[in-house]
């Protein structure tokens, strides 16, 4: 399954200032970023994966271009897909890459 490299190039320019702490992987047959060893955003062909805290899921559901990753065919605990759409500009992209950094960081304490 291949995966979006230009979107790969754009969150590779928003994780730049966390890159001493960011390593990319193979995963979901795309392209995880982990933040401190924990899976933070993602890519999956087009789509963004993000993992969001638990007391953010329920804002972050209600946005547009968002569902609930079901990679397994249920939904991921923690874990959205977010549509093109939603990360058009630089702006929304790292307001995601915050919401997954955010995620990474609450299980690294």
């Amino acid at each position: 399954m291949a995966y979006n490299e230009a979107l790969a190039k754009r969150l590779e320019k928003a994780l730049e200032p966390f890159k001493d702490d960011v390593i990319a992987k193979k995963m979901f047959g795309g392209m995880c970023y982990m933040y401190k060893g924990k899976m933070s955003v993602g890519i999956v062909k087009d789509s963004l994966c993000v993992r969001v805290i638990a007391a953010k899921m329920d804002n972050a559901m209600k946005q547009e271009h968002v569902r609930p990753m079901d990679f397994t065919g249920k939904p991921l605990k923690e874990f959205i897909y977010v549509a093109p759409e939603g990360f058009e500009t630089e702006e929304a992209l790292n307001h995601w890459v915050e919401l997954g950094i955010e995620h990474a960081e609450s299980k690294t304490k």
